[in-house]
């Protein structure tokens, strides 16, 4: 009790306890019957204008916070998405707020921030500790307003395993290439702030630059095989990028979420054959031919001959389910079905496709070449 009543004093916003409430979504009505009612924020986003801020900073100003973006400026701050309703855009558009700045130039960013009076940070597109200093310097200590600062941080910074999934009690590697990440969780921790990290697996829906789904329909499309490492029945995880915006929203304000780290991603866990077939599925493309290959008996220089690394990974997001009262909406293949729809099945696409890797595979198996499609 004396814990929760501590947590409960590290937020000045007002809270009520869940009811059923009518929310919108992205111009779009529809019913959650579990939100939370949390006094409007003055928010930082650093990063918004790709993937995983595009939904998020659309649901916190539909919430009613004030949204400030802090990008380099390089790139429109706002565009409309398949989401969007055309009224629902334009509110969105007319609302958000912009900070143009290179958070690489850590005396700027002190500069920008002292005095700015943003009471919610959402740091998604950092990567080092050195980078989350000057966000600290400027809005905490005397005068600072900063009540939260809330962290993407990765589930990649788990150390190896014999037992799964990953919680978020288990030991971290320091040497793994997340360790930036770690870095910037142990300074939030050793700061003071109250702080929440979110841990996500591997990420996947419209928009996304990470050519995880993409990968899959590349080849669906050209009516290829699909070359898998190994047995094809390594056990991973994904998680629909909206999902993860509503896990994120749910830590605005949330006691619950006080100085924790949460695993986030989908309810289910797939192998990598099942992700093939589930794509072909969601974009209704047939059952794809799958080959399976040696990674060891190839030297595929810079270039990747799978999107996902090759072994299981996955995490356990009972923690997250239990104190952030969220639950994924999306299950695996309608969540492939949404960003196919809306990005890949559009015409749109993050990289062209490559099939050279496959050809040396299907070659060196002996296989009959595939023209590119």
């Amino acid at each position: 009790m004396q814990t929760q009543m501590k947590q409960a004093k590290a937020f000045k916003g007002a809270r009520v306890q869940p009811t059923a409430v009518r929310c919108t979504s992205y111009g779009r009505a529809r019913l959650a019957v579990s939100c939370q009612a949390v006094e409007p924020k003055k928010i930082l986003m650093m990063g918004g204008t790709r993937f995983i801020g595009v939904y998020l900073a659309r649901q916190l100003v539909e919430a009613g916070h004030e949204v400030t973006l802090y990008t380099r400026g390089k790139k429109a701050i706002t565009s409309q998405i398949a989401d969007d309703s055309d009224w629902g855009y334009k509110k969105f558009a007319s609302s958000v707020k912009h900070i143009a700045g290179d958070r690489q130039d850590f005396d700027d960013v002190r500069r920008k921030l002292s005095g700015s009076g943003f009471q919610v940070v959402f740091d998604i597109n950092g990567r080092e500790a050195v980078e989350a200093q000057p966000l600290l310097d400027a809005l905490t200590g005397r005068g600072g307003s900063l009540e939260q600062y809330i962290y993407c941080s990765s589930a990649g910074v788990y150390l190896k395993s014999d037992q799964m999934p990953d919680r978020e009690e288990d030991a971290v590697d320091f040497k793994s290439r997340h360790k930036g990440k770690l870095e910037t969780e142990d300074l939030l921790q050793r700061s003071g702030v109250n702080y929440t990290s979110v841990r996500p697996v591997y990420i996947y829906g419209p928009l996304n630059y990470n050519p995880v789904e993409e990968f899959f329909f590349h080849r669906l499309k050209a009516g290829r095989p699909i070359c898998v490492p190994g047995s094809g029945m390594q056990v991973t995880q994904l998680g629909h990028v909206k999902d993860l915006a509503d896990a994120f929203q749910a830590c605005v304000g949330n006691p619950n979420a006080a100085r924790q780290v949460f695993n986030i991603s989908g309810e289910r866990y797939v192998t990598f054959d099942g992700l093939a077939r589930a794509c072909a599925k969601a974009m209704g493309a047939p059952e794809p031919e799958i080959i399976h290959f040696n990674a060891k008996d190839f030297d595929f220089g810079k270039k990747k001959a799978f999107p996902m690394r090759d072994q299981h990974f996955y995490a356990s997001i009972d923690k997250a389910q239990a104190l952030l009262n969220w639950t994924p909406k999306y299950g695996l293949v309608d969540g492939l079905k949404d960003s196919y729809d809306k990005d890949f099945g559009l015409g749109m696409c993050r990289k062209a496709a490559d099939f050279e890797v496959d050809d040396m595979i299907l070659n060196k198996l002996g296989r009959r070449s595939y023209s590119y499609a």
